[in-house]
């Protein structure tokens, strides 16, 4: 798969909101510091090091040859020494200051993430809010343990460096500027047009695996329609293309390495050569050039490396950007302690009253048009008519993910924005056609509807949803692994895993959506009966594509084009001449 890297221009905007980051660098603030000082050291250490080797060498023309040599060996050795230790310590906090800084932008993206309403949701791809935590995050933690580091000490070299050169021989210094910088700024530029070649022979071969996986998967397609030749002239085309392509590249990288010989090792041979007429006019020392020498290498290295460092800022900053723009979406006002004592007298009634809704993107197309019934506390209501007709978006409305356009929803005869989201979900359960079970055990999925429930209360739970036979038969029980998504459940046992859950949260309005239209008949039999003793006592909102399944509802409201067109219980709809719910029910009743 290709992955696309981000980039971010240095503007304002990005680095006003990249510094947003350092609320989560404040609380380490002291050991960064340390770590910068450290850093500096090591940098200057650095550049001390080819200044004694250069005096080392011009030690031999002292008077005391072996007093003087000891004296800047020693140095040297004292140097390495300090390098080191002072190279442990930048690291050792660099990656305590990085692993507690994005450890706590991770809880905070993920905290802010999934207190976002369902509208961001419905924008965005999960891979790509996944890659935002993990990937982008990732791409930051290089940055403060590596790149930051990295730009600091390669500046520090630069600039350090020159003004050395300048102070041992500004004459050279300038002639070295005027060679050596350009080679490598040569070098770079030469460098990417030849990574181009690179990556598109990448995506050539990623091309002809294509084919051989799409070929190989499909091989019955291939063999039953006589095309394996076929096949065989694609893959031959396109690994053609990866060789031409290779092959043009390689003409490139050795031009490439013959530049390199010519102009880099050129520079030097033409540094060494203006330093030795120097020399000679008596203007520089043989350990002058020598650490000349030394430190145009540094410089040219740290030049040379410097676009690749930028190019990771950039990405750096880019991703800062994108996690920024999370973080500043507007989440929903939730409740953090939520306990069901604080709503003990709701009674479960819902009413709808001239609510219309439109979705937020798309303004322009109304989903529901003046809708006006209620739901009185224990009536199971059903909502049926044709797909489209807004019976998903009246139950989004319930649980409250989005607010009417106008009009109201009431609970208890009082405007559901009065209540806490947190404390108003508490009172509801859901059991929808398609269950989502998390990767745990049994256990945990059913305790999914009240986390510090007890092994009594699960299990009960369990009986009540006729899901304790089946669990019973596995033999880890309540601890059988589900799998991603319950995969190793059968549809039907997945569903009674769902009522369990729904059962032990112990709701004052239930939501089902056709839970039982793709089981088979004994297990819709079991799950069926599960949600009859479910929904005794409690507000029952029922989506219903078999109508079947609600003929014993208290009342059935038949919506079509997102207006309620019929309300009433199975018979009085029947009784409705040319009705869209005897139309639907001689459609699907008659054989």
């Amino acid at each position: 798969m290709k992955t696309e890297e981000k980039k971010a221009r240095m503007s304002k905007d990005t680095l006003k909101k990249s510094l947003k980051l350092y609320k989560y660098i404040k609380p380490y603030r002291g050991e960064f510091a340390v770590g910068l000082v450290f850093l500096l050291l090591s940098s200057l250490a650095n550049l001390a090091f080819p200044k004694y080797l250069g005096e080392l060498v011009d030690a031999t023309n002292s008077d005391s040859i072996v007093e003087n040599i000891q004296q800047i060996s020693l140095i040297l050795i004292g140097i390495l020494i300090i390098q080191a230790i002072v190279s442990f310590f930048r690291v050792v906090l660099f990656v305590n200051v990085t692993e507690k800084t994005l450890a706590s932008l991770r809880q905070a993206t993920y905290t802010h993430l999934i207190k976002l309403p369902i509208t961001f949701f419905n924008q965005k791809r999960v891979g790509e809010l996944n890659s935002r935590i993990s990937s982008d995050i990732s791409l930051l933690q290089e940055t403060f343990t590596t790149t930051l580091a990295e730009f600091i000490r390669q500046l520090v070299i630069i600039f350090g460096g020159i003004a050395i050169l300048l102070y041992t021989s500004p004459q050279l210094t300038l002639f070295m500027l005027a060679v050596v910088p350009v080679v490598v700024v040569l070098a770079i530029f030469f460098g990417r047009f030849i990574r181009k070649f690179s990556k598109m022979a990448q995506q050539q071969v990623a091309e002809s695996n294509t084919i051989v996986e799409e070929t190989l998967q499909g091989i019955f397609n291939v063999k039953a329609f006589a095309n394996e030749f076929l096949e065989i002239a694609r893959y031959r085309t396109k690994t053609k293309e990866v060789a031409q392509t290779g092959m043009k590249g390689g003409k490139y990288r050795g031009a490439f390495s013959s530049f390199i010989i010519l102009g880099m090792f050129g520079a030097i041979v033409a540094v060494i050569w203006q330093g030795v007429n120097l020399i000679a006019q008596g203007e520089l020392q043989t350990g002058e050039l020598f650490s000349f020498v030394i430190y145009s290498g540094f410089i040219g290295a740290s030049i040379g490396g410097f676009a690749n460092v930028y190019a990771s800022i950039q990405k750096a900053l880019g991703a800062t950007e994108e996690l920024m723009e999370i973080l500043e979406e507007p989440t929903e006002d939730l409740q953090e302690e939520e306990t069901k004592s604080e709503l003990q007298n709701f009674s479960g009634k819902v009413t709808f009253k001239n609510l219309s809704f439109t979705y937020p993107n798309r303004k322009d197309i109304p989903v529901l048009k003046e809708i006006n019934f209620k739901a009185l506390p224990g009536q199971q209501i059903a909502l049926v008519g044709p797909s489209g007709a807004g019976k998903s978006t009246m139950v989004s409305l319930i649980l409250r993910f989005y607010n009417p356009t106008s009009g109201h929803l009431l609970f208890d005869d009082k405007d559901a924005t009065e209540y806490g989201l947190s404390e108003l979900r508490n009172q509801m359960a859901v059991v929808p056609q398609d269950v989502f079970l998390f990767g745990g055990s049994i256990r945990e999925n059913i305790a999914y509807g009240k986390p510090d429930a007890s092994e009594e209360e699960i299990i009960e739970a369990a009986k009540k949803a006729n899901a304790w036979e089946f669990i019973q038969d596995f033999p880890e029980k309540l601890d059988t692994l589900v799998g991603e998504r319950g995969v190793q459940l059968s549809g039907g046992q997945r569903q009674r895993v769902a009522i369990a859950r729904a059962v032990l949260k112990n709701p004052k309005i239930l939501i089902l959506d056709e839970a039982t239209s793709a089981l088979d008949s004994e297990s819709e039999r079991l799950v069926q009966d599960a949600l009859d003793k479910l929904m005794i006592g409690r507000t029952s909102i029922v989506i219903a594509h078999r109508l079947a399944t609600v003929r014993q509802a208290d009342a059935i409201v038949v919506l079509e084009k997102g207006q309620v067109k019929e309300i009433g219980t199975h018979e009085e709809l029947l009784n409705i001449e040319e009705g869209i719910y005897r139309n639907l029910s001689q459609l699907q009743f008659t054989t």
